[in-house]
C-alpha cells in the first residue's frame, strides 16, 4: 500500500489500516522530516486550516527524549512558511510508547491500541493551546519500513477520550533541516 492508496480510503478503512499497522523504532525517526497530508477532515475545515504540512522529529541531546513539531507549509508551493526568520512551527509533541495510553470508544467499542508510537502533544510544552489535548497514534504502513507512516488524532480530555475524523499520512522527506 502506498500513500495514494491510503488517501483514497474512507474513515472505516483508515481505522482498519491503523489497527493493522506496524511498530516504529524510535531511532528510525531521529532527526528526520516527513511530508504530511491530512485525511478525513471536511473540505471546509481543510480550507480553514491545511491539507499539507511537515512533521519533524529530533532526539533532544539534553533529555534524550524524542520530540517533534509540525511546520506550517504554503498550501500551493508546499514550502515552509517563515515567521521571525525561521520556519513557523506549532504543535510540539513527545514520541512515546503506546503502552501508557487508552484508546477512545468508537461506535460503543474501545478501539484497539495500534502497534506504533504515540505523539503526545500534552507533553510537548504547548501550554494552554488546545493542541495539547491531541494524541496521535502513529504506525508504519509496511513492517520495518518507516518511509510511510499513518497517524490519527483523538482528543484526550482526562477521563474521556473523543474520536476525530482526522487521519494523516507521513512520507519521509529526509534529514532534519531546522530545529525548533
Amino acid at each position: 500500500m502506498n500513500a495514494k492508496d491510503l488517501h483514497a480510503l474512507d474513515i472505516d478503512a483508515l481505522h482498519r489500516a491503523l489497527a493493522a499497522g506496524h511498530s516504529i523504532e524510535e531511532s528510525a525517526l531521529e532527526d528526520i522530516e516527513y511530508h504530511g497530508t491530512s485525511l478525513g477532515l471536511p473540505a471546509l475545515v481543510e480550507k480553514l486550516t491545511w491539507k499539507v504540512f511537515r512533521k519533524a522529529f529530533h532526539r533532544d541531546p539534553r533529555t534524550r527524549a524524542l520530540r517533534g513539531w509540525n511546520v506550517r507549509l504554503d498550501q500551493v508551493s508546499a514550502e515552509p512558511r517563515v515567521r521571525g526568520g525561521a520556519p513557523h512551527t506549532f504543535g510540539h509533541f513527545l514520541v512515546r510508547p503506546m503502552s501508557g495510553y487508552r484508546m477512545p470508544l468508537r461506535r460503543g467499542a474501545r478501539l484497539p491500541r495500534p502497534a506504533g508510537r504515540m505523539l503526545d502533544y500534552g507533553a510537548g510544552g504547548n501550554g494552554l493551546d488546545p493542541v495539547a489535548l491531541l494524541r496521535d497514534p502513529l504506525v508504519a504502513v509496511r513492517a520495518g519500513d518507516p518511509s510511510l507512516l499513518l497517524g490519527w488524532s483523538y482528543l484526550d480530555l482526562g477521563a474521556f477520550r473523543a474520536c476525530t475524523p482526522s487521519f494523516f499520512t507521513l512520507e519521509r522527506l529526509g534529514p532534519l533541516t531546522h530545529r525548533a
